[in-house]
């Protein structure tokens, strides 16, 4: 039987795939001592790096990191943003959207955010998907036909998500048949879920 194991994350620089999606706000982070405010609001999709990228800043910045601010107490925000001023201690804001987006009752809180710089991770491009497919098969050791990252790039989902769920289902189903990942077994098996044009 195959079980559906959850995999860690990996906390290194190596870990983080820098690439044209997410290139502006990893330089938006390095230069932190320009911020107008100690604070920024980093946004993107799920499963975009966004909160590894986030761990990496405060350990290099020894920085201050709101994670899933939208799920957080606004009054934790708010003081949180206030001591970053005083102790000049940056402030990372992660959150999948900023306001408007994401709803903000508190009005202090809100001036201070309508104040506050945003880095963004884009959607993945093609370079950034290929190589969250090999990090993603090299990180559980799958064995893989060198060719398969590439050949999944135009026929599946573009988002950082869908990279995951076909990663575990592409494992799951090997085990399941306690047989290498090989191309036939992959076409087999994602035939559902591919665009009969980009297939061919």
């Amino acid at each position: 039987m195959a079980l559906p194991l959850a995999w860690p994350a990996d906390e290194s620089d190596s870990d983080f795939i820098i690439s044209t999606a997410n290139q502006e706000a990893v330089r938006h982070l390095e230069h932190w001592s320009l911020w107008p405010v100690m604070a920024t609001v980093l946004t993107g999709p799920r499963k975009s790096g966004r909160s590894l990228l986030a761990r990496l800043f405060a350990q290099k910045a020894r920085g201050v990191i709101i994670d899933d601010a939208e799920r957080r107490d606004e009054e934790e925000i708010f003081h949180a943003w206030n001591a970053a001023q005083a102790t000049r201690r940056p402030l990372l804001i992660v959150a999948d959207a900023r306001p408007p987006a994401w709803r903000v009752t508190l009005p202090d809180l809100g001036s201070r955010l309508a104040a506050t710089p945003s880095a963004v991770i884009a959607d993945p491009d093609d370079v950034l998907i290929r190589a969250l497919f090999e990090k993603a098969f090299a990180g559980r050791g799958i064995m893989v036909p060198p060719e398969l990252a590439g050949w999944l790039v135009p026929r599946v989902e573009r988002s950082y998500v869908a990279v995951g769920r076909i990663v575990d289902l592409l494992d799951h189903a090997a085990l399941a048949e306690q047989r290498r990942l090989t191309m036939p077994l992959a076409r087999r098996v994602l035939a559902p879920m591919i665009d009969p044009v980009a297939a061919t």
